[in-house]
């Protein structure tokens, strides 16, 4: 979403930020779409597919955590909020009669889903990435609070058109090179520019930006932080961050980097790879294993279609592989990445190949099935599988599907069938199974769970605009690429939308979709969940201007849900921390973790890949 110049940022940590109708407020009752912003704006993925019911809405402030957003495009007018007014209920996506498990939310209406992306459906979504081509020239405009990086959504060199075949979104686009003839392979880089450098504070204690100048009683400290790699010009994605005993792995462009959770001094690496990263595994497997895929080539026809398996302890590389094309409107252009246990799914657009993730040996293919059946998208845990397909694509039939299938063997374990018009956009949890869903013709969404058996379970009641921030998917929906949202096994935990002031976290029963308590930040600033562990709600505070973000925690149970300040970061560190664009964070070990999911490639600036925060 764009912002009027000069203004704050709209939330860091904050709305599903894929493209268009990825993300989506949470409720149930029929409201306007929410405002822009959000905490951390929502990029969704185009309409197509027409969803399970979520409103369209425009994209939100840049979501990210807390980066600073130049002024690209004209301010828009604030739109009235999820809450209001009510519309009648409308049929929901499960065929119940007379509507869906909650209230469907409407929204005005939006410019046609073909050509130009449109705003998705529910969550406001995050303005273009940083780099694009179109993006307002320079680094971060500074403001009030911090801006983003602003730029139009444009794919490859030239503005895509959006293609939808089969239910799904493709980019077309022309040029090429070598179209992906050579299969690189990957290895280290000896080419500093495309090495890590040395850290700015090491465990000698070095700060040369004084970012712990002047640190205040009970405030804790920058760790480490790293500055970003060189980038294009047009800027580069950096997926991923994972955690493992003491190593941050993290990827960005073309290399993936490992430091030391203690002192940020290197652990491993570099990796460097011949083409850019086009997809990471988001989760690790028990025994620290992720997957990495890169580009075949560097024109606008290359495939993100080769795989590498990396150990995260040891930065060693275990098997790689090629992924095959699926067919026609079914190529490796763009994969998704999805871990179950022990197996790999990699999803095209339109099937799906499963490999053993600790051996690469391909176990089976999912494909069209019964009539006109296709894959569309995965989700995994660590011991369920789940696949959306759409089936009837372009007859009266239409719909999509839900199904568990068994991750070793491909076999259905249930399918669920979603009425016609309504789209699976997000699963917020995928044990329990947590589903944020779409319609593009009502203007609506909806957020449905499931039992273990595949059976509805209950549908969100809350009349609220919520703003969780999920990740840009343009050609693929990237069903788990949300933060700011939490699951445990008895409560959905949702941020509520606010673009730079205070906001809440509503606990949501699993079991009647009904509101049980909710919570303040402890600021002035946005907050939104992390994780839940030992009882507790984590969550992140997002910085302001003048003081660092905190880390809280929230008694999940008991009648009591207060906040207690686990970490409070340095004032000195807030400008920096609150310029990670689409940042993605952890907390774990005591520390806190925040790193860029997008580099800007402005040479410049002093963009930072990670930052470290403990006492």
């Amino acid at each position: 979403m764009t912002q009027p110049p000069d203004q704050p940022p709209q939330g860091g940590f904050g709305a599903p930020q894929d493209q268009p109708p990825q993300g989506g407020g949470f409720g149930p009752a029929p409201q306007t779409p929410p405002a822009q912003g959000g905490f951390g704006a929502a990029p969704q993925t185009p309409p197509a597919q027409g969803g399970f019911g979520a409103a369209p809405q425009t994209p939100p402030a840049q979501g990210g955590f807390g980066a600073p957003q130049p002024p690209v495009a004209p301010p828009q007018p604030p739109q009235p909020g999820y809450g209001y007014p009510h519309q009648p209920q409308q049929p929901g996506p499960y065929g119940a009669t007379p509507g869906p498990y909650g209230y469907p939310q409407q929204v005005p209406q939006q410019p046609g889903p073909y050509g130009a992306p449109q705003p998705g459906y529910g969550h406001p979504q995050q303005p273009p990435y940083p780099g694009m081509p179109g993006a307002a020239p320079g680094g971060p405009v500074p403001g009030p609070q911090g801006s983003r990086k602003k730029t139009a959504l444009i794919i490859g060199s030239a503005v895509a058109a959006l293609l939808v075949i089969g239910g799904t979104v493709f980019a077309v686009s022309g040029g090429g090179d070598d179209g992906g003839k050579k299969k690189p392979v990957a290895r280290h880089s000896d080419d500093p520019k495309h090495s890590a450098t040395s850290s700015p504070t090491t465990s000698d204690g070095e700060d040369p930006e004084n970012l712990n100048k002047g640190r205040q009683a009970g405030e804790a400290k920058v760790l480490w932080y790293k500055p970003a790699p060189d980038a294009p010009a047009s800027g580069a994605d950096a997926p991923g961050m994972w955690i493992t005993g003491d190593t941050a792995v993290k990827a960005a462009y073309k290399q993936v980097f490992a430091f030391r959770t203690a002192d940020g001094g290197t652990a491993w690496g570099p990796l460097a790879f011949p083409q850019k990263i086009c997809a990471v595994t988001p989760q690790k497997s028990a025994d620290d294993k992720v997957v990495v895929a890169y580009m075949n080539g560097g024109g606008d026809r290359a495939k993100c279609n080769q795989l590498q398996q990396l150990d995260l302890r040891t930065g060693e590389k275990g098997w790689s592989a090629e992924v095959a094309d699926g067919g026609l409107f079914d190529s490796a252009m763009s994969v998704e990445l999805t871990v179950s246990g022990k197996t790999l799914m990699v999803g095209r657009s339109q099937s799906g190949t499963a490999y053993d993730l600790g051996t690469g040996k391909k176990l089976y293919d999912k494909k069209k099935y019964g009539a006109a059946c296709f894959p569309a998208a995965f989700a995994g845990s660590t011991s369920r599988l789940i696949q959306v397909a759409s089936c009837g694509v372009g007859t009266g039939k239409e719909h999509e599907e839900i199904q568990e299938l068994d991750p070793a063997t491909g076999k259905v374990r249930w399918t669920q069938t979603v009425k016609k018009g309504w789209e699976v956009t997000r699963t917020y949890s995928v044990d329990p199974l947590v589903v944020y869903l779409t319609n593009r013709d009502k203007k609506a969404w909806n957020i449905s769970t499931f039992d273990k058996n595949g059976k509805f379970r209950s549908e969100v009641k809350v009349n609220e605009k919520f703003a969780p921030r999920c990740g840009w998917a343009v050609l693929e929906r990237e069903l788990q690429g949300c933060q700011g949202v939490a699951v445990d096994a008895n409560m959905l935990y949702l941020p509520t939308d606010s673009t730079v002031s205070a906001n809440e976290i509503v606990a949501i029963s699993l079991a009647d979709g009904k509101e049980k308590w909710r919570v303040g930040s402890p600021t002035d600033r946005p907050m939104a969940p992390v994780k839940v562990e030992g009882g507790k709600l984590v969550a992140y505070v997002q910085p302001s201007y003048d003081t660092g973000g905190q880390v809280v925690s929230v008694p999940v149970t008991g009648s009591s849900h207060k906040t207690t300040r686990l970490l409070q970061n340095p004032q000195g560190a807030a400008d920096v921390e609150n310029t990670f664009y689409d940042g993605v964070v952890d907390w774990t070990g005591g520390r806190f973790f925040i790193s860029s999911g997008r580099l800007s490639g402005d040479d410049d600036s002093k963009e930072k890949l990670m930052m470290a925060f403990g006492n």
